[in-house]
């Protein structure tokens, strides 16, 4: 974990080294201070000698300064190391995040992913930033001082060592209690933004349902965890503050008066009481100074091992050494495919699926819910692996291809459909960046969107909202399978794309399809008989097998599954719905 979280520093290793050197000077500078504040008074007032004290007090002035600027230096380099190792941490994790296959995807929740690239880092930051600062000027100011310290009096700095041995074990003690309770406040926060995502996200259909209250309460509850959370962990950091008060009071009351008597017996100066009071402070001040460095660094574990969990995470689909960089038509070949979303699942999502598609067929797939329908086609461009089998595109194994050149060859219309913020232009060139309008146009008449675009007062310069929610679900679907299109794959898969659209419009696509695109192979995953009928042929799914195919007359006639939800549709004017047979 440590090696990947160092290895993130990269550029900012300079600052790195720089900050906890200025903070070691600037502790010298600190050091010294003492030291001639009390030769000043033995030397300077005791003999009366202003000479001494106009030298001394320059020299204390220009140490002052120099501690000054090492502080600044310190604290500036700092703040570029922390903030750079903390932008370098979010760009790994994002960058690796866009490589995750789907499988990767699935371990890590969007609101966890979201916690690791917000709280997590912020977390560690501070920490860093706490680890370069603190954490090297506590230990050596601590050092320096008990040094000083029992140079000028054994025995006085004695009372010091039993001091700092005292703190450090109620310290430790109380630390280690809180640790339990700050290594689980980061998995309720996990719990609270997946709370304000879901919200946020549905809150159309929260209103809908006057399901306000409900949401009030959910977010309360994970709030109120996290408060409860913090609490027993501060509860426990909280006595901290008053025990060093109290022992920092006990040893100057115990330095004084000890020290008086040394003052009198003549075995210590009153400048060098002055001094010893001032290491004093200085050593406690550094132990509580490591109590936080230490809370801090607890905090952090818990967001470190996070944040290293998705730097590290690897995707199960990988190039070969040699891959192949043409596909070279839209065939396709399931041999012997068995399929599970998990190694070792008692039972396959797709079960012995042999199946072969030529380049430029069109193909429906139909089938109730849970059927396995869109497990099949995102083997095809290589979402997932088959966990047994293979699955062939023009030919080759999929497992053969680049990927990069398999998925810009297939391409595929999700059952979710997702719009990104900026225009209907910018959305449409996800599909190819450099297409010119006129391209985008042909496209969207294909897809039947251009009838709604050209109405709207900004035409294809319309701004879409995140998420498309200022269009309506045809629109967004429409709009979708024209960016697919602009790829010119040689395999389309629509994944039950145009259930928002009317039947007419349905048509009409495609008509476009058939018409404008003939040697592309479609895969139209539907639940609408009208929407696969007129398919060269049409694949009937069920329990994660492939229980017939063929033509939809030759379906009606022979296989049960597909005659029954005919029937039940034509029977219900062609509204009903595949899962709503009996």
């Amino acid at each position: 974990m440590l090696k990947t979280l160092i290895s993130q520093v990269k550029e900012f290793k300079t600052v790195s080294i720089l900050t906890p050197l200025c903070m070691i000077f600037e502790v010298i500078c600190e050091m010294i201070i003492p030291v001639l504040m009390g030769r000043i008074v033995d030397i300077g007032i005791g003999g009366s000698d202003m000479d001494y004290i106009v030298r001394t007090g320059l020299v204390m002035l220009a140490v002052a300064v120099a501690g000054l600027i090492f502080g600044i230096l310190g604290g500036v380099f700092g703040a570029k190391a922390s903030a750079g190792f903390a932008r370098n941490l979010r760009k790994a994790m994002h960058d690796n995040i866009q490589s995750f296959s789907f499988s990767s995807i699935d371990k890590f929740s969007t609101s966890s992913l979201v916690t690791r690239l917000t709280t997590d880092v912020t977390n560690i930051q501070n920490a860093y930033q706490m680890i370069l600062r603190m954490a090297m000027r506590a230990p050596s100011s601590m050092i320096i001082a008990m040094v000083m310290s029992f140079l000028i009096s054994p025995k006085l700095a004695r009372v010091y060592l039993v001091a700092v041995i005292i703190l450090s074990v109620i310290m430790f003690l109380l630390m280690r209690r809180a640790t339990r309770y700050f290594q689980q406040v980061f998995r309720r926060y996990d719990d609270l933004n997946n709370s304000v995502q879901e919200n946020v996200t549905a809150i159309r259909v929260v209103k809908a349902y006057v399901r306000e209250d409900y949401e009030k309460e959910r977010f309360h509850k994970a709030a109120d965890n996290i408060y409860r959370m913090f609490l027993k962990a501060e509860m426990n950091i909280a006595g901290v503050s008053p025990i060093m008060m109290t022992v920092i009071y006990s040893c100057i009351l115990v330095i004084s008066w000890f020290g008086a008597h040394y003052i009198v017996a003549g075995e210590l100066g009153t400048g060098q009481l002055m001094s010893m009071l001032a290491y004093c402070m200085n050593i406690l001040m550094s132990l509580m100074m490591l109590s936080v460095v230490f809370v801090m660094i607890t905090m952090s574990q818990a967001s470190a091992k996070r944040i290293v969990e998705v730097i590290n995470e690897k995707s199960d689909l990988k190039n070969p050494e040699d891959p192949v960089m043409e596909v070279p038509d839209g065939s396709i070949v399931f041999e012997d495919v068995d399929f599970s979303y998990r190694p070792g699942a008692s039972e396959p999502v797709l079960k012995d699926i042999n199946l072969r598609i030529a380049s430029g067929e069109s193909i429906g797939i139909i089938g109730g819910t849970g059927s396995a329908k869109s497990s099949l086609v995102n083997l095809i461009s290589r979402l997932y692996d088959v966990t047994q089998g293979s699955v062939k595109v023009g030919g080759i194994d999929v497992r053969q291809y680049d990927i990069e050149t398999l998925r810009n060859q297939v391409s595929v219309v999700l059952q979710k459909n997702v719009l990104f913020s900026g225009t209907i232009l910018d959305n449409l060139r996800w599909g190819d960046k450099n297409a010119t309008e006129e391209e985008c146009k042909r496209v969207c008449r294909m897809a039947c969107a251009d009838e709604f675009i050209e109405k709207m007062p900004e035409g294809y310069n319309t701004w879409i909202e995140q998420g498309g929610t200022n269009v309506s679900g045809g629109q967004k679907q429409r709009l979708c399978i024209a960016r697919a299109l602009l790829k010119k794959p040689k395999i389309l898969i629509l994944d039950d794309s145009t259930s928002a659209v009317d039947t007419a419009t349905d048509a009409k696509i495609r008509k476009a399809f058939r018409e404008e695109i003939p040697g592309t192979t479609k895969l139209i995953i539907a639940q609408r008989i009208s929407s696969v009928k007129d398919c060269d042929r049409i694949i009937v799914m069920n329990d994660g097998r492939i229980d017939g195919v063929g033509t939809h007359d030759e379906l009606v006639a022979g296989n049960n599954i597909y005659r029954e939800v005919y029937e039940s549709q034509v029977g219900a004017a062609g509204d009903a719905d595949f899962d709503k047979k009996e």
